[in-house]
This record gives C-alpha cells, sequence and structure tokens, in this order.
C-alpha cells in the first residue's frame, strides 16, 4: 500500500483561494466517496479547516511504480478538486502540495501536532483531525492503512502534547483575534462583544475576551439552544442568526467563526449598524473560510475589518516562545515516522511470507495429489515417494533458478549473496577435495 496526501494551506494559498476549496461538513459524507471512487485511491480522510484543505490517501502499489507517481496521483486530484469546486485547474495546481510516503506520514503527524498550524502548537487542530477521522470511518472510507496511520498520528500528538512546552501558554487563532481587539481598546471592561458561531474557536474567543475584561456578549447561532448554553457559562446574551441586525449596533467587537458556505453578515446590515452608532468604529475579525463577513465591508470607513491572514504579525510573536518545543516535537514526530515505516516493511515481509508458504502449500498439496493416485492405482512406495520429492522440489526451484539466473548474467550479484544468506547455503565446495 501507498500512503499519500494532497493539500493547499495557509502558507500556500490566501483565504480567498482556500475559501474555494473548502468542503461544506454537510455533504463530507458524499464527497469520501466520490475521492474513493478514484484511481488509484483505496482509503480517504479529509480535513478541512479555514486554514488548510486536505487529503489523505492510500492506495495499492502496483509493479510499475515509478517516482513520478506523486505527480500522476496530483493530476487526478487536482482534476477532481476544480470540477467539484468549479475553479480552475491552473490556479489551483499553483497551491497544491503532494506528499508521499514518509513524508506524507511526516506531514500528517506535524498537522496533528500543531506544528503546521498558522499559529504554531495550538490545540484546535488535533481535535480537528479526529473529527475528520471519524467521519471517514463512519463513511466507510477508512480501513486498515489510514487506520493504522491516524491512530500512530494521535498517539504521537498526544505525546507531542504531554511531553514537551508547546502546549504551555495557549495560543490560537481566537488569542490572537482578542490581542488585535486589546490593541485597539485600551479598556475591553467597557466593549461590548457580539459574537458568530458557537463552535469551538468562539468558545475560545469568549473564553479569552472574559479573561481579558469583557463584561458584555451576544452570541448569536443557528441553533439558539447552543448559543444558550454556551452564552450561560459567560453570562452573555444569545440570540439566533436572523436577529444579528438588531443587536449588531450596540457592538464594539465582532468576532466570527461559523462553517456557513455563505456570507452571513454584509456590507448593508454594517451600514446601517454605524448609522445607529453615529459611526462609532467597530472591530470585526472573520475568523471563517469561507468568510462569514462580505469583504465589502472593509470599505467602510468606520470598521475595522480583519481575516485570519492578517493575524500573522501577533501570530508570529507568539511562535518565537515555542521554537524550542518545537523542535522537541520534532525529533519526537521523527520518532514516529520511523517506528511507523518500520511497522510497514514488517508487514510486507509477514505478507511476503504468508504468499510464500501458500505457493509451497499449494505446490505441496497439487504433487501429494497425484503421488496419493499413483498408490492408490498400485504404484510401488518407493518409486512413488521419490517421483513426489523429485517432482516437488523441480517446481519449487524452477521459477529462483530462472531468476538468479538472470541475475548473474546481468552482474546483480546481489541477488545471489541474499539466496545463500536466505538459504544459509555454505561456499561452494572445493573441486581439489
Amino acid at each position: 500500500m501507498g500512503i499519500w496526501a494532497l493539500g493547499i494551506n495557509h502558507k500556500t494559498a490566501p483565504v480567498s483561494v482556500r475559501e474555494r476549496v473548502a468542503f461544506d461538513p454537510a455533504s463530507m459524507s458524499d464527497v469520501l466517496n466520490q475521492v474513493q471512487e478514484l484511481d488509484p485511491v483505496s482509503e480517504v480522510v479529509i480535513l478541512s479547516t479555514c486554514n488548510r484543505t486536505e487529503i489523505y490517501c492510500s492506495s495499492p502499489h502496483s509493479e510499475d511504480d515509478t517516482a513520478d507517481q506523486s505527480a500522476q496521483q496530483k493530476a487526478v486530484l487536482s482534476q477532481w478538486m476544480s470540477d467539484h469546486h468549479n475553479i480552475d485547474q491552473h490556479e489551483l495546481n499553483g497551491s497544491l502540495y503532494c506528499l508521499a510516503e514518509d513524508e506524507a506520514v511526516q506531514h500528517t503527524m506535524r498537522v496533528a501536532s500543531g506544528l503546521d498550524s498558522l499559529v504554531l502548537g495550538e490545540p484546535q487542530i488535533l481535535g480537528q483531525m479526529k473529527s475528520a477521522y471519524a467521519v471517514a470511518q463512519e463513511a466507510g472510507t477508512v480501513g486498515t492503512e489510514l487506520g493504522r496511520l491516524f491512530r500512530q498520528t494521535f498517539s504521537i500528538a498526544k505525546r507531542v502534547r504531554t511531553d514537551t512546552a508547546i502546549g504551555e501558554n495557549p495560543v490560537s487563532v481566537a488569542f490572537a483575534a482578542v490581542r488585535m481587539a486589546q490593541h485597539i481598546f485600551a479598556d475591553l471592561s467597557h466593549s461590548r462583544a457580539l459574537l458568530i458561531g458557537a463552535g469551538e474557536t468562539i468558545e475560545l474567543v469568549a473564553r479569552h475576551l472574559h479573561q481579558a475584561g469583557v463584561k458584555k456578549m451576544t452570541l448569536a447561532n443557528r441553533t439558539l439552544a447552543r448559543a444558550q448554553n454556551l452564552a450561560q457559562e459567560f453570562h452573555a446574551e444569545a440570540v439566533l442568526l436572523e436577529d444579528i441586525p438588531t443587536v449588531l449596533a450596540d457592538a464594539d467587537i465582532i468576532i466570527s467563526s461559523t462553517a456557513s458556505p455563505l456570507p452571513i453578515l454584509g456590507k448593508g446590515a454594517v451600514e446601517k449598524a454605524l448609522k445607529k452608532r453615529r459611526h462609532k468604529p467597530m472591530f470585526m475579525v472573520d475568523i471563517a473560510v469561507p468568510r462569514d463577513i462580505e469583504e465589502e465591508v472593509a470599505e467602510l470607513s468606520d470598521v475595522y475589518l480583519y481575516t485570519v491572514d492578517d493575524l500573522r504579525d501577533i501570530i508570529e510573536e507568539n511562535v518565537r516562545s515555542r521554537e524550542d518545543a518545537a523542535r522537541q516535537a520534532e525529533e519526537l514526530i521523527l520518532s514516529g515516522v520511523e517506528h511507523y515505516m518500520r511497522e510497514l516493511k514488517t508487514l510486507d515481509a509477514v505478507n511476503t511470507l504468508t504468499d510464500l508458504r501458500t505457493h509451497v502449500d499449494q505446490v505441496k498439496e497439487d504433487q501429494l495429489q497425484k503421488a496419493l493416485k499413483q498408490l492408490q492405482n498400485g504404484g510401488d512406495a518407493e518409486k512413488v515417494l521419490r517421483q513426489f520429492a523429485h517432482t516437488f522440489s523441480n517446481k519449487l526451484l524452477h521459477a529462483p533458478t530462472k531468476s538468479l539466473r538472470k541475475a548473474g548474467a546481468e552482474g546483480r550479484l546481489e541477488a545471489l549473496d541474499w539466496t545463500r544468506e536466505l538459504f544459509q547455503l555454505n561456499s561452494a565446495p572445493d573441486s581439489d577435495k
């Protein structure tokens, strides 16, 4: 089997491209099944977040595997992504990366451990990856190979969290958004926040805002019950998404992170809110991909609108404090990759031995049946046994003999050496003795 990963992330593409290739969680099961039907995909898991869309696959090896196999696999998946998302393939290919075998394994472990995140060491990605794996399991697109890979990946990510300081002083996109608000508002205790969404990211935002002194928060969500549960923890107000226009004018800080495929907050609604506020400035951070807030909102003079890409400067400050821990984490990951690849090689050996035993048993059974028939027909027992032994050994050695002769003629002497080692053959007898 082969392991490979194709993706696009915050390092290779801006949010304007990433949002166009994001997958709707509601249709993920169908998408997984579509990808699994592609040749040469046999198993598939898809991770789609605000910072990345990645497709992890396993595929059967073939006898004609070549160095450009990754390029062929990339072509198949990039064509499918281009068609599925209706995006020009040339534009898409400039942002895609494709990794195979140990490089794909290492990348998967780095992603799960937060080492490939916009915010180094952020913990959310591990939960997102576990969720992606669970969805693929439910869709029936995970088998032995990806099952083994992701179990090992989650184990390594857990070790990174517990054995290094990568998780100390938590830093995330949510934290960066609140830190930016602190730069704009001298005293957050006098500001009111409107948080759109009720997922893990918004929960983190609410927690950071609360710790920063914000006392008045409103949470808007598609499902009121979820918003109410989260609001209760922070003594906040809960409303539905359609109620946003009625509460928008009261908000100084708006931070949004939903899975909506279309913008939730448009320029017109913000203009009306600004008039009610008598053009008192509004600070907005759109963490979602695809974006929740229309990009035209940034054109309004009294609005400070930022996307996840605008948080880089703040995030880079926090990266420096985690670099030592990241180096330790990289060592753990390399060890994990080596262990995983060693397991694969061991399994390959087991499979080969199983096939060898099956072949020998089949040859033995064929010759044994012939010998039994000869005995039943009155054949001489000694003659039958000698014939059985002679034919059995000839059948077993026929193919290896041809291959070894060919290897010798071609100068591939390592094949001869391997044969002597495998069968523990002594050196050829001295002809003078």
